[in-house]
């Protein structure tokens, strides 16, 4: 990893969280994070600390820093919020949005409508991913735009197995989200972007952790991209 800022080490750590490469409940030691990331263990050190205060790590006694566990009723909570906090999202972008945003979203929709026709799926993820951050940039708060962030980021982690037969639905959703912001119809945006949320049912599998809580499947509001 070029430099050693800790934004970095910790947005390099997080990914690998997100991703799966480090299980719930598996030890985060900071000489093999050190090494892995190529950086002293300073960074790796301030990077466990925000990431901890994120939610995605957990000290526990006489072990050290490891990923954190969420539990099934956690996982439904993210849902629930997820549902609370979209719609407002997409109304403020309506209300706020530059047009910079616009052809960002215009092009992702573009992209992920194309592949989703082709069939393209691994591809899927990081544009619905994309599409969403923009989204929540769009609504010029950063108060707001961190925690829809940070939502989405914490959806794709505690579940895993996203099912795809939705995405040609839920690229077209995208559509309509996008087509109410550019018009600035806060109200539209709003009533899209809930539906969205509520259409996107979908069977995830909660990942399944080093320790052994339960890994059983559980239907959840979420889109058919990982969210």
């Amino acid at each position: 990893m070029s430099g050693g800022s800790s934004h970095a080490v910790c947005t390099a750590i997080r990914d690998a969280i997100v991703a799966g490469h480090f299980p719930p409940g598996s030890r985060l030691t900071e000489e093999h994070l050190a090494r892995r990331y190529g950086v002293s263990r300073v960074p790796v050190r301030e990077a466990l600390r925000t990431l901890e205060s994120e939610g995605f790590v957990t000290t526990r006694r006489h072990v050290g820093a490891c990923v954190a566990e969420p539990t099934a009723q956690d996982a439904a909570d993210l849902l629930d919020i997820r549902a609370l906090l979209e719609p407002l999202g997409a109304a403020r972008a309506a209300e706020r949005r530059t047009q910079a945003h616009l052809k960002v979203l215009h092009g992702l929709v573009r992209l992920g409508q194309e592949r989703a026709r082709r069939g393209q799926l691994p591809e899927l993820a990081a544009l619905g991913a994309w599409f969403h951050e923009t989204l929540a940039q769009a609504t010029g708060s950063p108060s707001l735009a961190a925690p829809l962030v940070q939502l989405r980021r914490k959806i794709s982690w505690v579940y895993a197995g996203a099912s795809h037969h939705r995405a040609v639905e839920s690229w077209a959703e995208h559509g309509a989200i996008t087509d109410a912001v550019t018009r600035g119809d806060a109200e539209r945006a709003r009533a899209v972007a809930a539906l969205h949320v509520e259409r996107s049912a979908a069977a995830y599998e909660l990942r399944r952790p080093a320790g052994g809580v339960s890994s059983r499947k559980h239907s959840v509001n979420v889109s058919g991209e990982r969210a």
